[in-house]
């Protein structure tokens, strides 16, 4: 899966076709539901979500520091599993560090601590 980078733009937006070209092919490796993506983004309204995957225009910098996150999180599982169904498997498994729930849970608990929590993990799995 072919992923943009992120590029930051001003004080606090980002062009969503950098943001969301990044986050849409991570969401759909991983199987998220639209609820799902909706929470690892912030929890923007639903009719706010659509806007932005529909239209365009510039994301909240709270919603591309998250999929800058995710995005690290996702590269980082590339690289503990080249098999990248295995990686994308990985983040559903239950995880005793995560007291038996999954990566994706802890993440979908919404909170942007969850998701650095998460991606701190996963660094310290690869030795970054």
């Amino acid at each position: 899966m072919a992923l943009s980078s992120i590029a930051h733009k001003g004080e606090g937006s980002v062009p969503i076709p950098v943001g969301l070209d990044a986050f849409t092919p991570m969401a759909e490796a991983w199987g998220l539901s639209t609820d799902e993506q909706i929470k690892l983004l912030g929890s923007p309204a639903r009719s706010t979500f659509f806007k932005w995957k529909k239209e365009g225009g510039s994301l909240p910098r709270d919603t591309a520091e998250r999929i800058s996150h995710l995005f690290s999180i996702w590269k980082a599982l590339q690289i503990l599993f080249p098999d990248s169904r295995r990686a994308d498997e990985w983040l559903k498994r239950s995880n005793t560090y995560f007291q038996n729930a999954s990566a994706l849970d802890v993440m979908l608990e919404g909170s942007f601590a969850s998701l650095v929590h998460v991606r701190q993990y996963i660094d310290a799995q690869r030795g970054g």
